[in-house]
């Protein structure tokens, strides 16, 4: 099986059942159909909710293309100025409480919460072999979801093992995001030790990504010397490795390989629509970031979204292998195939070679613009590596030989040879690993919030405002449904 059947077979109650007091007996009807309250009988109920708490995995196609347009990396692009206003505003750092992408990063993640939830919820009504594992994956989603709203929002409302119900939005108030962190934390080190390091199905989650991604929680929060512990621990005794060939990390035969520690799984057996892009069962980011009008050899055609600025193309250092593999240069392309394209707005001639279209399957289903196969790539193991090299250089007690090592195991790839080592040490190393971040992970949706934990942000995105950008803001309906009683984030 290559991918985690995504399918939901079941209607998921997730906001619960509203009942109503009434004297009249006649009014008192059993309904014909299972409330969640009857649900949880046997070990496929929680399969089954836990296959829908792993579905909105495939939203966050859109965190990973705003989280390079935000960034210095790309810009919005599409075919003019105000298509899709929400895009070229947060690619302008002029967005507004009104942004309708950023309320469906907001949905979107907390519908992924609701839905851990449920399965926590009511994680003790029915006892099986394997609870323990099953449960850990929900508290992992559970960790994913918030941590993403974290890094977009700050401050959050949080709930645990209970899912937010119609009317409660009038009581909950957003939680200090050090609390939300704290919650992460526990979920991930419960995951850490109840998960195996591989599964049968691709996309589950395991103990190495629930390590890694404990450690990049750890590094958001400054907390140097804990993330290099777990980091360390997982490249030492996970089964991760980098891969010979970079460029085959993105073709359809390089997912789930052993460089991936947590993927996010796409496949294009089922057409979607505009009208609900978080159903698509496809990368919908991909087909946004095609090249227009496109016709020619591997690609296809797509909206020209998130294109590459000339300063991160020149940010590969000469002889890197991963440049050619990162960017698309569609004039130089299309000039040794013979491939047409046309160009949008913003149009800069490079695109995000990693995640654009490729040529489908026959049986591909469905506009091909939102339903790529392409997996995403959530964590990787060069990221571990780099991860790890920072942790270990920003510890209370440096250790800048261990954060070379892990550093240059990425460059020696990355050139091919051991002649473009580091050895420096450090604020010069540190500022190496940065570099080193952007160029390998370039395209994967990191940048804008490395920037941002970095300090780096206002120096180098146009428009980014001190005091302000580090978040986004909260949508204006969600304050409103909440009474508006919760106060927006500063200076929006």
């Amino acid at each position: 099986m290559k991918k985690i059947n995504i399918k939901i077979y079941l209607v998921l109650i997730l906001l619960g059942v509203i009942t109503y007091s009434c004297s009249d007996d006649f009014v008192d009807v059993k309904p014909t159909s299972n409330n969640s309250e009857d649900f949880f009988n046997s070990e496929q109920d929680y399969n089954d909710a836990l296959i829908g708490a792993y579905d909105l995995l495939q939203s966050t196609y859109l965190n990973v293309m705003l989280g390079e347009i935000a960034s210095d990396n790309t810009l919005a692009g599409g075919e003019s100025a105000t298509d899709v206003v929400g895009i070229q505003e947060i690619d302008d750092m002029i967005h507004t409480p009104l942004n309708a992408q950023l309320r469906d990063i907001w949905s979107w993640m907390y519908a992924g919460v609701n839905r851990a939830n449920y399965i926590l919820e009511f994680k003790d009504k029915t006892d099986f072999s394997g609870k323990e594992k099953l449960l850990a994956e929900a508290r992992f989603l559970r960790a994913y979801y918030y941590f993403e709203l974290v890094k977009w929002f700050g401050d959050v409302p949080l709930a645990v093992d209970k899912r937010i119900e119609f009317g409660e939005q009038f009581n909950i108030d957003r939680t200090p995001k050090a609390e939300v962190y704290a919650q992460i934390e526990k979920d991930l080190i419960f995951a850490v030790d109840n998960l195996p390091y591989t599964q049968s199905i691709p996309g589950k989650v395991t103990k190495g990504a629930s390590q890694a991604l404990l450690g990049k929680v750890y590094l958001y929060q400054n907390k140097f010397d804990e993330a290099s512990v777990v980091l360390d621990n997982l490249i030492t005794n996970g089964p991760y490795d980098l891969v010979t060939d970079y460029k085959s990390i993105f073709e359809e035969a390089g997912e789930n390989n052993i460089e991936s520690v947590f993927e996010v799984q796409y496949f294009d057996g089922q057409g979607a629509s505009f009208d609900c892009l978080q159903c698509s069962e496809g990368n919908v980011a991909v087909g946004f970031s095609g090249v227009r009008a496109y016709t020619g050899p591997e690609f296809s055609s797509g909206f020209s979204f998130n294109v590459p600025v000339q300063e991160v193309v020149d940010a590969f250092e000469v002889g890197d292998l991963r440049k050619d593999v990162a960017i698309l240069d569609i004039n130089a392309w299309a000039t040794a195939n013979g491939a047409t394209f046309g160009t949008g707005f913003e149009h800069t001639g490079y695109f995000n070679r990693k995640y654009i279209p490729r040529k489908r399957s026959a049986t591909a289903q469905g506009d091909r613009n939102l339903t790529n196969p392409n997996n995403y790539r959530a964590i990787r193991f060069a990221d571990v590596l780099l991860m790890a090299a920072e942790a270990f250089n920003r510890s209370s007690t440096p250790n800048d030989t261990k954060a070379q090592t892990y550093l240059n195991r990425v460059r020696r790839r990355a050139f091919g040879d051991t002649n473009h080592d580091i050895n420096a040490t450090g604020t010069i190393l540190l500022d190496n690993i940065y570099k080193e971040r952007r160029v390998e992970l370039v395209g994967e949706g990191h940048r804008f919030f490395d920037l941002v934990r970095t300090g780096k942000a206002a120096q180098e995105i146009n428009g980014f405002v001190s005091g302000k950008h580090e978040i986004f803001p909260i949508p204006a309906i969600e304050i409103q449904l909440a009474g508006d009683r919760w106060s927006q984030n500063p200076n929006y």
